[in-house]
């Protein structure tokens, strides 16, 4: 992978294949550069460049004290700007609502892609305490425990579920991204009822959303594509359970790019 360095010093990994636009591939809670390698397959494929990124404090990037969601926005910036100076943001989960704070903040995107932004617009009743929470149990060496609080009351997964994830082989890999999740916390805290200035972006937006999701995700979709004079909701099928289907998913950038005016 090649690093770039974040305003604050921060190193942050990131990958490039393929040619033409550029796409950076921003995933949610516990994603990192490597989960995205399907999509950025697919986008390649279609004749794209796509740039995966381990947001920091995960994978190969550094991580910088104090955190705030700001520092997560210069990260971005500072990949487009290795990668050429701009280009098109796709944003899924927690990594939706970056994306649309970054577009929101004047980060060079020039389309936004946002695949099911977990917003609750104020109405989700997650703890506003899940933040200090989580950094407590990390800093105290429970990783363990902050995952599957974030899992619980971040997510919504039931404890059925849980454990079976917490006796699962995936788990493992899991806990050392228990940093990065009391981030995905705090961006979700500050910005779960997106307020004016992100409402008011005016990049061509596509907000994409699968089906046999969470129903709070599919809302959330069709609330914030209504909520955006730049923004349409498209319901992609092949999407499955808070999944992107890479293909159907790079078939959609592909031909929205295409047809985008030439600003």
């Amino acid at each position: 992978m090649e690093h770039t360095t974040s305003v604050d010093g921060t190193r942050i990994a990131y990958r490039e294949s393929g040619s033409g636009t550029p796409v950076l591939i921003v995933g949610g809670a516990f994603s990192r550069a490597a989960d995205a390698d399907e999509i950025a397959a697919a986008l390649v494929a279609a004749g794209l460049r796509a740039v995966t990124i381990d947001r920091r404090a995960r994978g190969e990037s550094g991580d910088t004290s104090p955190y705030a969601p700001h520092r997560e926005v210069e990260d971005l910036a500072a990949v487009l700007e290795a990668v050429g100076g701009s280009g098109v943001l796709l944003g899924h989960s927690s990594g939706a609502i970056l994306s649309l704070l970054a577009a929101a903040r004047g980060v060079p995107a020039t389309r936004l892609f946002l695949s099911e932004p977990p917003l609750g617009f104020g109405e989700r009743g997650v703890p506003a305490d899940l933040p200090e929470r989580l950094q407590q149990m990390v800093d105290e060496g429970d990783a363990e425990e902050a995952v599957v609080t974030f899992q619980r009351e971040a997510v919504g997964l039931p404890d059925q579920v849980i454990e079976q994830i917490r006796s699962s082989p995936m788990f493992s890999g899991l806990v050392p991204l228990a940093q990065s999740v009391v981030y995905d916390a705090t961006l979700s805290r500050a910005h779960d009822d997106p307020g004016p200035d992100l409402r008011a972006v005016a990049i061509p937006t596509t907000v994409l959303c699968g089906v046999e999701t969470f129903p709070f995700l599919e809302v959330a979709a069709r609330r914030l594509a209504a909520a955006m004079p730049s923004a349409d909701l498209v319901i992609v099928p092949e999407s499955r359970g808070h999944r992107v289907d890479p293909d159907a998913t790079a078939r959609i950038i592909a031909d929205r790019l295409e047809t985008q005016p030439q600003q």
